[in-house]
């Protein structure tokens, strides 16, 4: 299973973003081979809108299953639920902290966007 992260850099010890559709980058990281891929997603850091949309088509495409960040929007939201992508909220410092919650069950799965939308 793939996970992904909200993240500004390349590695696990790189810090979780706190937004989502902005976020720098996405790390996805596979659980059964424990290696992961970065994905850019500077297209989005300066959209006018739509950025959470865009972003998570990203991650719907990267065979992710779920997402965890900092706050997730409602429409992409709406995509990953469509998607049957889950998503969880972490204020963990880095990735390495993020995963570590999500296999030891300490993150609960998310049942609504977290913030209004349009965060910068």
């Amino acid at each position: 299973m793939k996970i992904a992260f909200t993240t500004s850099g390349d590695s696990l010890d790189s810090p979780l973003n706190s937004t989502f559709g902005r976020a720098p980058k996405f790390l996805i990281y596979d659980l059964e081979s424990d290696e992961f891929t970065v994905i850019d997603n500077k297209q989005n850091l300066n959209a006018a809108q739509g950025a959470g949309i865009q972003a998570a088509q990203t991650i719907a495409g990267s065979g992710a299953q779920c997402l965890v960040s900092g706050h997730c929007g409602p429409k992409a939201f709406r995509v990953f639920s469509v998607a049957g992508i889950k998503v969880f909220y972490s204020d963990a410092p880095t990735i390495a902290v993020a995963l570590e919650q999500y296999r030891s069950g300490r993150l609960s799965e998310a049942h609504a966007a977290d913030v209004e939308g349009h965060q910068a």
